[in-house]
């Protein structure tokens, strides 16, 4: 896959995410999906992101903001500051959507595509890829490039982390069978071939430290370069 048709099916997949898909997108994906196809609560998500999170955060693919809406910012009682939050993501009306949900932080938004290199001047202390990877169009080798282009914007001793839904090497139902062949076929999801075994491999490429788990059909990673 050449680099422009990569980017062309990245542009694809990202904008399925209009306003009115995502007006239902909590209670479908996170209320039902999540508990029903993927066999992996919303709430263990959350608590993933508070294991992880910090307050000065850059998020890449936002969905609704749902997550940094809930999550707890480790600041502490004496500090009154709001956390930094920066969003990143290909598409215009999740980055509306997100700012919106999240206006009391005054996050920052850059529209980008996380696949080539990204010409963000400001460093985090975490990065978040939330149900990203198996949006992205390739196969798990090429998505490795996602890590390689956000290391610069990383500070030392910060964390990348983040979920996503594996197609293989995972047990699955009726519905998550059917929900990823449909979801696949829009070019939603790229995951056919996604397995753990190959999150490993390129998390061990990119990383000098890392973890893995996964729980149900969903794998949840953690590294440091």
């Amino acid at each position: 896959m050449t680099n422009s048709t990569q980017t062309e099916d990245a542009k694809s997949g990202a904008a399925i995410y209009n306003k009115t898909v995502l007006s239902f997108y909590n209670l479908f994906v996170l209320g039902f999906s999540n508990n029903y196809a993927w066999k992996c609560p919303t709430t263990s998500i959350l608590a993933f992101y508070n294991e992880n999170i910090s307050a000065n955060h850059l998020d890449v693919g936002v969905g609704t903001g749902y997550f940094l809406d809930k999550c707890n910012f480790p600041t502490s009682p004496t500090d009154q500051a709001l956390p930094k939050i920066a969003l990143l993501d290909l598409n215009p009306s999740s980055l509306k959507a997100t700012s919106k949900v999240l206006q009391r932080y005054n996050p920052v938004s850059y529209q980008g595509n996380v696949l080539e290199r990204l010409p963000i001047e400001a460093h985090f202390d975490s990065i978040g890829l939330n149900y990203l990877l198996h949006c992205l169009p390739g196969t798990l080798s090429g998505k490795g490039r996602v890590f390689a282009n956000l290391k610069p914007l990383l500070k030392p001793g910060g964390i990348v982390f983040g979920t996503t839904i594996l197609g293989q090497g995972v047990e699955r139902n009726i519905l998550a069978k059917g929900l990823q062949r449909l979801y696949n076929s829009k070019k939603i999801f790229s995951n056919r071939s996604d397995s753990a075994e190959g999150l490993e491999e390129i998390l061990g490429e990119n990383f000098s430290t890392y973890s893995l788990k996964v729980k149900g059909c969903v794998a949840f990673f953690s590294g440091c370069y």
